[in-house]
């Protein structure tokens, strides 16, 4: 719509009977001067889809209308027009080329219909038009190309942030599963032990039934403590410090002893223990504690062992039993206990190894590194 109307406003200017300023009158208005003028302005309705033939057309049409004598100044801006169209619409060199090549063909008829020579102010002026016309056209279009990378770029970023936030979102998840699991699973697991034994002490020794039964409401409070502070992260969404110290081996000893009522286990240290990075005392933890919730699980009546060696540069816990292991009978497990172990391992840059003993029973084995400071040796 918008070509159809500078067409038709070119058209009608380049008819109109105004003479220009201190030169000769026009000549009279004639059938071929208007039939040039609308085969040139008419094309101009097609030129941004056809930048080149377009500019091609208005040449001849323009260049034609020159050397019959039929030239009306305004006319000769359909050429301007079409040269601005094809620098907007192609590269550099094309637009360089076509406007040189039709600015040539336009200086060459009017030196030819004028008498004069190039230098003249006249078609001086001409060829000024295009390369004016060029110009802009190409400043225009490599604004556009500048826009588009910049519009491109802003597209990739935003794609690039919103795969970053899918990928937090999607750690975060796994993390919280991973801390409910070990949470939740534990804790009603060693419920569920000291619950049996209470229940297997009531009559003939209620004292002891009632100690298990205190530790019953211990884990009990426990388990709804931690799933607090975790819920109370989630509705605040900034994690802030923790209302109690995070699990560490440091607290192995009420671990063990809690499925020691109803489980036989026994422990073993070798090395000396020292302090730990906050993430791999936290691993080395939930990795022991999620594997005495699978052996109680999978193996109720087995005897556990739970070794945990200090070395140089690294800590190894190994939990062992000579039960079934998971996949015996009766077995119902998921498998995302192994799972989060050996991510929690994989987290902290350890190694993870879980499956069947070649003498019978399971064995859970994590080497996490933890090198001695520098300081202490």
């Amino acid at each position: 719509m918008a070509d159809a109307l500078l067409a038709a406003v070119l058209f009608t200017v380049s008819l109109l009977p105004v003479n220009p300023p201190g030169g000769p009158p026009r000549d009279p208005l004639t059938a071929g001067a208007v039939l040039l003028a609308a085969a040139g302005c008419a094309a101009l309705v097609l030129r941004r889809r056809f930048p080149l033939p377009v500019l091609a057309v208005v040449t001849v049409a323009a260049a034609t209308s020159l050397l019959a004598q039929q030239a009306r100044g305004p006319f000769v801006l359909t050429v301007a027009v079409a040269a601005y169209t094809v620098a907007t619409r192609t590269d550099r060199r094309t637009a360089v080329a076509a406007g040189a090549a039709s600015g040539l063909v336009l200086g060459g008829s009017a030196v030819v219909a004028l008498g004069v020579g190039w230098l003249d102010p006249a078609v001086v002026v001409l060829l000024l038009w295009f390369g004016v016309a060029v110009a802009a056209g190409d400043a225009v279009r490599s604004r556009r190309a500048y826009v588009a990378v910049l519009e491109e770029r802003a597209r990739r970023a935003e794609r690039t942030r919103e795969e970053e936030a899918r990928r937090r979102v999607a750690e975060e998840r796994l993390r919280i599963a991973r801390e409910l699991h070990d949470v939740v699973a534990h804790h009603i697991a060693l419920i569920n032990v000291q619950a049996g034994v209470a229940g297997h002490l009531l009559r003939d020794r209620p004292d002891a039934a009632e100690e298990a039964l205190g530790h019953v409401r211990s884990a009990a409070r426990t388990v709804l403590d931690e799933l607090a502070v975790l819920l109370g992260l989630l509705r605040r969404g900034e994690p802030e410090a923790p209302t109690e110290p995070a699990p560490g081996l440091a607290r192995l000893d009420a671990l063990v002893d809690g499925f020691a009522a109803g489980q036989p286990v026994r422990w073993i240290l070798s090395g000396r223990p020292r302090p730990l990075p906050g993430a791999v005392d936290v691993a080395a933890y939930r990795i022991v504690q999620e594997s005495l919730t699978n052996a109680h699980r999978h193996a109720p009546d087995a005897t556990v062992t739970v070794e945990v060696r200090y070395t140089d540069t690294a800590i190894a816990v190994e939990i062992r039993d000579d039960g079934p292991g998971p996949g015996g009978p009766g077995d119902s497990g998921t498998g995302l206990g192994l799972l989060g172990m050996r991510e929690r391992a994989e987290a902290v840059g350890g190694a993870f190894h879980a499956g069947p003993r070649p003498e019978g029973g399971f064995v859970v084995r994590a080497e996490l590194p933890a090198p001695i400071p520098q300081e202490v040796t």
